[in-house]
Protein backbone atom coordinates (compact mmCIF):
# COMPACT_ATOMS: atom_id res chain seq x y z
CA UNK A 1 0.00 0.00 0.00
CA UNK A 2 1.06 3.31 -0.73
CA UNK A 3 0.88 5.47 2.11
CA UNK A 4 1.97 8.51 0.71
CA UNK A 5 -1.42 9.03 -1.62
CA UNK A 6 -3.82 8.63 1.68
CA UNK A 7 -5.41 11.92 2.90
CA UNK A 8 -5.22 13.42 6.06
CA UNK A 9 -7.76 14.93 8.40
CA UNK A 10 -9.99 16.74 8.00
CA UNK A 11 -9.93 16.20 4.68
CA UNK A 12 -9.96 12.72 5.21
CA UNK A 13 -12.11 11.14 7.46
CA UNK A 14 -12.40 6.74 7.68
CA UNK A 15 -15.75 6.93 9.51
CA UNK A 16 -17.51 8.59 6.72
CA UNK A 17 -17.71 5.33 5.05
CA UNK A 18 -19.29 3.54 8.49
CA UNK A 19 -22.28 5.47 8.79
CA UNK A 20 -24.60 2.43 8.49
CA UNK A 21 -24.89 -1.16 7.13
CA UNK A 22 -25.52 -0.44 3.47
CA UNK A 23 -22.62 1.55 3.57
CA UNK A 24 -20.28 -0.61 5.50
CA UNK A 25 -21.56 -3.48 3.07
CA UNK A 26 -21.04 -1.48 0.06
CA UNK A 27 -17.00 -1.28 0.52
CA UNK A 28 -16.57 -4.44 2.25
CA UNK A 29 -13.50 -5.46 1.00
CA UNK A 30 -13.93 -9.14 2.19
CA UNK A 31 -17.46 -11.06 1.75
CA UNK A 32 -18.45 -14.40 3.37
CA UNK A 33 -20.38 -16.32 0.68
CA UNK A 34 -22.32 -19.67 1.11
CA UNK A 35 -20.85 -21.03 -1.66
CA UNK A 36 -16.74 -21.22 0.10
CA UNK A 37 -18.43 -23.50 2.89
CA UNK A 38 -17.70 -27.26 2.94
CA UNK A 39 -19.24 -29.28 6.15
CA UNK A 40 -17.16 -32.28 7.50
CA UNK A 41 -19.39 -35.38 8.68
CA UNK A 42 -18.40 -38.59 10.20
CA UNK A 43 -19.85 -41.74 8.95
CA UNK A 44 -20.74 -45.26 10.75
CA UNK A 45 -22.45 -48.30 9.59
CA UNK A 46 -26.23 -49.18 10.68
CA UNK A 47 -29.48 -47.26 10.09
CA UNK A 48 -30.86 -44.24 12.05
CA UNK A 49 -27.55 -43.79 13.66
CA UNK A 50 -26.94 -40.06 15.40
CA UNK A 51 -24.19 -40.66 17.88
CA UNK A 52 -23.81 -37.64 19.11
CA UNK A 53 -19.84 -36.30 19.78
CA UNK A 54 -19.58 -35.08 23.45
CA UNK A 55 -16.44 -32.65 23.31
CA UNK A 56 -18.37 -31.23 19.97
CA UNK A 57 -21.85 -29.98 20.56
CA UNK A 58 -23.78 -30.46 17.90
CA UNK A 59 -21.58 -32.59 15.31
CA UNK A 60 -22.33 -36.33 15.75
CA UNK A 61 -21.98 -39.52 13.96
CA UNK A 62 -24.04 -40.67 11.19
CA UNK A 63 -25.09 -44.31 9.66
CA UNK A 64 -25.35 -43.17 5.92
CA UNK A 65 -29.16 -42.65 5.80
CA UNK A 66 -28.92 -39.89 8.57
CA UNK A 67 -25.77 -38.35 6.94
CA UNK A 68 -27.99 -37.88 3.73
CA UNK A 69 -30.86 -35.93 5.67
CA UNK A 70 -27.93 -34.01 6.97
CA UNK A 71 -26.42 -33.18 4.29
CA UNK A 72 -29.74 -32.46 2.17
CA UNK A 73 -30.66 -30.07 5.15
CA UNK A 74 -27.16 -28.05 4.62
CA UNK A 75 -27.07 -28.49 0.26
CA UNK A 76 -30.55 -26.81 0.75
CA UNK A 77 -29.31 -24.34 3.06
CA UNK A 78 -26.91 -23.62 0.02
CA UNK A 79 -23.77 -25.56 1.36
CA UNK A 80 -22.36 -27.10 -2.00
CA UNK A 81 -19.92 -29.64 -0.56
CA UNK A 82 -19.21 -31.83 2.47
CA UNK A 83 -15.89 -33.17 3.48
CA UNK A 84 -16.36 -37.27 4.46
CA UNK A 85 -14.72 -39.05 7.51
CA UNK A 86 -15.15 -43.00 8.14
CA UNK A 87 -15.60 -44.65 11.28
CA UNK A 88 -14.76 -48.54 10.09
CA UNK A 89 -16.50 -51.23 12.12
CA UNK A 90 -13.13 -53.04 12.62
CA UNK A 91 -9.50 -51.63 12.37
CA UNK A 92 -6.44 -53.71 11.07
CA UNK A 93 -3.42 -53.20 10.86
CA UNK A 94 -3.51 -52.92 6.90
CA UNK A 95 -6.23 -50.20 6.84
CA UNK A 96 -8.51 -52.52 5.07
CA UNK A 97 -10.92 -50.27 5.23
CA UNK A 98 -9.91 -47.64 4.02
CA UNK A 99 -9.95 -49.14 0.45
CA UNK A 100 -12.79 -51.88 0.93
CA UNK A 101 -15.30 -51.34 -2.02
CA UNK A 102 -17.77 -51.73 0.48
CA UNK A 103 -16.16 -48.96 3.05
CA UNK A 104 -18.35 -47.06 4.91
CA UNK A 105 -16.71 -44.00 3.16
CA UNK A 106 -17.22 -45.79 -0.49
CA UNK A 107 -20.98 -46.80 0.95
CA UNK A 108 -22.06 -42.71 1.79
CA UNK A 109 -20.08 -41.72 -1.40
CA UNK A 110 -22.40 -43.84 -3.89
CA UNK A 111 -25.70 -43.07 -1.38
CA UNK A 112 -24.65 -39.61 -1.80
CA UNK A 113 -24.17 -39.48 -5.14
CA UNK A 114 -26.71 -40.81 -6.45
CA UNK A 115 -29.56 -38.65 -4.38
CA UNK A 116 -27.81 -35.03 -4.36
CA UNK A 117 -25.94 -35.22 -7.70
CA UNK A 118 -25.12 -31.28 -7.43
CA UNK A 119 -23.26 -32.30 -3.99
CA UNK A 120 -19.77 -31.78 -4.31
CA UNK A 121 -18.62 -34.90 -2.05
CA UNK A 122 -15.04 -34.75 -1.15
CA UNK A 123 -13.22 -37.64 1.19
CA UNK A 124 -10.87 -37.84 3.82
CA UNK A 125 -7.81 -39.95 2.38
CA UNK A 126 -6.27 -41.25 5.34
CA UNK A 127 -5.40 -44.55 7.39
CA UNK A 128 -5.38 -43.66 11.17
CA UNK A 129 -9.18 -44.08 11.55
CA UNK A 130 -8.67 -47.68 10.07
CA UNK A 131 -5.05 -48.70 11.43
CA UNK A 132 -5.65 -50.78 14.86
CA UNK A 133 -2.44 -48.58 16.52
CA UNK A 134 -4.02 -44.97 15.46
CA UNK A 135 -1.91 -44.02 13.43
CA UNK A 136 -1.76 -42.18 9.74
CA UNK A 137 0.29 -45.14 8.45
CA UNK A 138 2.21 -48.55 8.50
CA UNK A 139 3.86 -49.42 11.23
CA UNK A 140 7.11 -51.46 12.31
CA UNK A 141 9.36 -51.71 15.26
CA UNK A 142 7.11 -49.10 16.32
CA UNK A 143 8.17 -46.40 13.77
CA UNK A 144 5.52 -45.11 11.13
CA UNK A 145 6.59 -46.44 8.06
CA UNK A 146 6.53 -43.66 5.04
CA UNK A 147 7.12 -45.62 1.58
CA UNK A 148 4.82 -48.61 2.27
CA UNK A 149 1.72 -46.07 3.96
CA UNK A 150 1.88 -44.25 0.11
CA UNK A 151 0.40 -47.47 -1.42
CA UNK A 152 -2.51 -47.87 0.69
CA UNK A 153 -3.38 -44.29 0.60
CA UNK A 154 -3.16 -44.29 -2.85
CA UNK A 155 -5.39 -47.21 -3.16
CA UNK A 156 -7.67 -45.91 -0.90
CA UNK A 157 -7.99 -42.58 -2.96
CA UNK A 158 -8.63 -44.47 -5.94
CA UNK A 159 -11.81 -46.28 -4.14
CA UNK A 160 -13.10 -43.30 -3.24
CA UNK A 161 -12.64 -41.77 -6.67
CA UNK A 162 -14.40 -45.06 -8.42
CA UNK A 163 -17.66 -44.88 -5.99
CA UNK A 164 -18.03 -41.41 -7.11
CA UNK A 165 -15.76 -39.06 -5.03
CA UNK A 166 -15.18 -35.78 -6.81
CA UNK A 167 -12.44 -34.35 -4.44
CA UNK A 168 -9.83 -36.60 -2.76
CA UNK A 169 -7.97 -34.87 0.02
CA UNK A 170 -5.43 -36.67 1.62
CA UNK A 171 -4.65 -35.89 5.79
CA UNK A 172 -2.08 -38.52 6.39
CA UNK A 173 1.42 -36.34 5.62
CA UNK A 174 3.21 -38.73 4.81
CA UNK A 175 5.82 -37.33 2.30
CA UNK A 176 5.16 -38.20 -0.99
CA UNK A 177 1.43 -38.60 -1.16
CA UNK A 178 0.49 -36.76 -3.50
CA UNK A 179 2.69 -38.48 -6.31
CA UNK A 180 1.58 -40.97 -5.56
CA UNK A 181 -2.02 -40.78 -5.71
CA UNK A 182 -1.85 -38.57 -8.56
CA UNK A 183 0.04 -41.43 -10.52
CA UNK A 184 -2.68 -43.84 -9.45
CA UNK A 185 -5.65 -42.01 -10.22
CA UNK A 186 -4.38 -41.62 -13.29
CA UNK A 187 -3.54 -45.05 -13.92
CA UNK A 188 -6.88 -46.00 -12.91
CA UNK A 189 -8.67 -43.70 -15.13
CA UNK A 190 -9.94 -40.69 -12.64
CA UNK A 191 -7.18 -38.22 -14.19
CA UNK A 192 -9.96 -35.50 -13.66
CA UNK A 193 -10.36 -36.14 -10.04
CA UNK A 194 -9.18 -33.52 -8.11
CA UNK A 195 -6.54 -33.34 -5.23
CA UNK A 196 -7.18 -31.19 -2.32
CA UNK A 197 -3.93 -31.47 -0.05
CA UNK A 198 -3.60 -31.08 3.58
CA UNK A 199 -0.50 -29.40 2.61
CA UNK A 200 0.30 -27.28 5.64
CA UNK A 201 -1.11 -29.84 8.38
CA UNK A 202 0.08 -28.99 11.71
CA UNK A 203 1.08 -31.52 15.29
CA UNK A 204 -2.14 -29.01 16.88
CA UNK A 205 -3.72 -29.57 20.58
CA UNK A 206 -6.59 -28.02 18.78
CA UNK A 207 -7.23 -31.49 17.10
CA UNK A 208 -8.43 -33.22 20.53
CA UNK A 209 -11.93 -33.24 20.00
CA UNK A 210 -11.79 -34.74 16.52
CA UNK A 211 -9.67 -37.99 17.97
CA UNK A 212 -13.07 -38.55 19.93
CA UNK A 213 -15.22 -37.64 16.73
CA UNK A 214 -13.00 -39.97 14.46
CA UNK A 215 -11.98 -42.59 16.65
CA UNK A 216 -8.77 -42.07 15.93
CA UNK A 217 -5.83 -41.45 18.70
CA UNK A 218 -2.91 -43.29 18.36
CA UNK A 219 -2.32 -46.20 20.69
CA UNK A 220 1.06 -45.21 21.50
CA UNK A 221 3.37 -42.38 20.94
CA UNK A 222 1.92 -39.39 19.15
CA UNK A 223 2.01 -37.41 15.31
CA UNK A 224 4.81 -35.14 15.65
CA UNK A 225 6.79 -37.41 13.40
CA UNK A 226 4.76 -36.64 10.47
CA UNK A 227 2.79 -33.66 11.19
CA UNK A 228 4.52 -30.41 11.20
CA UNK A 229 6.06 -28.22 13.80
CA UNK A 230 3.57 -25.58 14.95
CA UNK A 231 6.88 -23.20 15.15
CA UNK A 232 8.00 -24.00 11.09
CA UNK A 233 6.16 -21.24 8.72
CA UNK A 234 8.92 -21.50 6.20
CA UNK A 235 9.01 -25.44 6.38
CA UNK A 236 5.26 -25.75 5.56
CA UNK A 237 5.46 -23.26 2.89
CA UNK A 238 7.48 -25.84 1.62
CA UNK A 239 5.60 -28.47 2.27
CA UNK A 240 2.85 -26.88 -0.01
CA UNK A 241 5.51 -26.15 -2.90
CA UNK A 242 6.35 -29.87 -2.88
CA UNK A 243 2.16 -30.80 -2.98
CA UNK A 244 1.91 -28.27 -5.56
CA UNK A 245 4.91 -29.77 -7.57
CA UNK A 246 3.31 -33.36 -7.01
CA UNK A 247 -0.19 -32.46 -8.27
CA UNK A 248 -2.36 -31.10 -5.93
CA UNK A 249 -5.22 -28.80 -7.16
CA UNK A 250 -6.45 -27.58 -3.46
CA UNK A 251 -4.22 -26.68 -1.05
CA UNK A 252 -4.94 -26.78 2.73
CA UNK A 253 -3.79 -25.21 6.17
CA UNK A 254 -4.95 -26.50 9.22
CA UNK A 255 -5.43 -25.55 11.97
CA UNK A 256 -7.32 -22.01 10.20
CA UNK A 257 -7.17 -19.43 13.11
CA UNK A 258 -3.89 -20.08 14.85
CA UNK A 259 -2.34 -20.18 10.85
CA UNK A 260 -4.08 -17.34 9.30
CA UNK A 261 -0.40 -16.04 8.77
CA UNK A 262 0.06 -19.00 7.01
CA UNK A 263 -3.11 -19.40 4.86
CA UNK A 264 -1.92 -15.47 3.78
CA UNK A 265 1.30 -16.69 2.70
CA UNK A 266 0.21 -19.43 0.76
CA UNK A 267 -2.17 -17.23 -1.05
CA UNK A 268 0.09 -14.48 -1.61
CA UNK A 269 3.51 -17.16 -2.79
CA UNK A 270 1.20 -19.49 -4.54
CA UNK A 271 -1.82 -18.40 -5.89
CA UNK A 272 -3.32 -21.64 -5.87
CA UNK A 273 -7.12 -22.41 -4.61
CA UNK A 274 -6.54 -22.69 -0.62
CA UNK A 275 -8.56 -23.82 2.24
CA UNK A 276 -8.45 -23.18 5.55
CA UNK A 277 -10.24 -25.90 7.84
CA UNK A 278 -11.77 -24.29 11.30
CA UNK A 279 -10.70 -27.62 13.32
CA UNK A 280 -12.53 -29.69 16.37
CA UNK A 281 -11.04 -27.32 19.22
CA UNK A 282 -12.28 -24.25 17.48
CA UNK A 283 -15.59 -25.52 17.28
CA UNK A 284 -15.50 -26.48 20.79
CA UNK A 285 -14.46 -23.31 22.07
CA UNK A 286 -17.02 -21.45 20.61
CA UNK A 287 -19.80 -23.77 21.78
CA UNK A 288 -18.32 -23.96 25.02
CA UNK A 289 -17.84 -20.41 25.53
CA UNK A 290 -21.47 -19.49 23.40
CA UNK A 291 -23.20 -21.77 26.05
CA UNK A 292 -21.64 -20.23 28.86
CA UNK A 293 -23.13 -16.94 27.95
CA UNK A 294 -19.49 -15.36 27.46
CA UNK A 295 -19.78 -15.13 23.33
CA UNK A 296 -22.08 -14.64 20.55
CA UNK A 297 -22.25 -17.45 18.75
CA UNK A 298 -22.82 -16.61 15.72
CA UNK A 299 -20.93 -13.29 15.92
CA UNK A 300 -17.85 -14.71 16.44
CA UNK A 301 -18.32 -17.70 14.25
CA UNK A 302 -18.96 -14.75 10.91
CA UNK A 303 -15.95 -13.47 12.20
CA UNK A 304 -14.13 -15.87 12.91
CA UNK A 305 -15.07 -17.56 9.03
CA UNK A 306 -14.27 -13.87 8.15
CA UNK A 307 -11.14 -13.52 9.21
CA UNK A 308 -9.75 -17.14 6.92
CA UNK A 309 -11.23 -15.36 4.02
CA UNK A 310 -9.11 -11.80 4.84
CA UNK A 311 -6.09 -14.39 5.40
CA UNK A 312 -6.68 -15.59 2.03
CA UNK A 313 -8.51 -18.76 2.25
CA UNK A 314 -10.56 -19.59 -0.73
CA UNK A 315 -12.65 -22.58 1.05
CA UNK A 316 -13.51 -22.51 4.49
CA UNK A 317 -13.94 -26.01 6.37
CA UNK A 318 -16.22 -25.71 8.92
CA UNK A 319 -18.45 -27.78 11.41
CA UNK A 320 -20.79 -24.58 11.63
CA UNK A 321 -21.38 -24.71 7.75
CA UNK A 322 -25.42 -25.04 8.30
CA UNK A 323 -25.51 -23.05 10.57
CA UNK A 324 -23.51 -20.15 8.84
CA UNK A 325 -24.97 -20.95 5.64
CA UNK A 326 -28.24 -19.98 7.27
CA UNK A 327 -27.00 -17.35 9.00
CA UNK A 328 -25.81 -15.53 5.67
CA UNK A 329 -29.05 -16.34 4.14
CA UNK A 330 -31.06 -14.71 6.93
CA UNK A 331 -28.24 -11.23 6.86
Amino acid sequence: MNLSVIGQFPAYRPRRLRQSAALRQLVAETRLNVSQLVLPLFARSGKKVCRPIAAMPGVFQFSPDELLRETIRAHTLGVPAVLLFGIPDRKDTKASGAFAKNGIVQQTVRLLKKELPSLLVITDVCLCEYMEHGHCGVVQGGKILNDPSLKLLARAAASHAEAGADIVAPSDMMDGRVRAIRTELDRTGFADTPIMSYAAKFASAFYGPFREAAESAPKFGDRRSYQMNPANANEALREVALDIQEGADIVMVKPALACLDLIYRVKTEFGYPTAAYAVSGEHAMIKAAAANGWIDERAVTLESLLAMRRAGADILITYAAADAARWLKAG
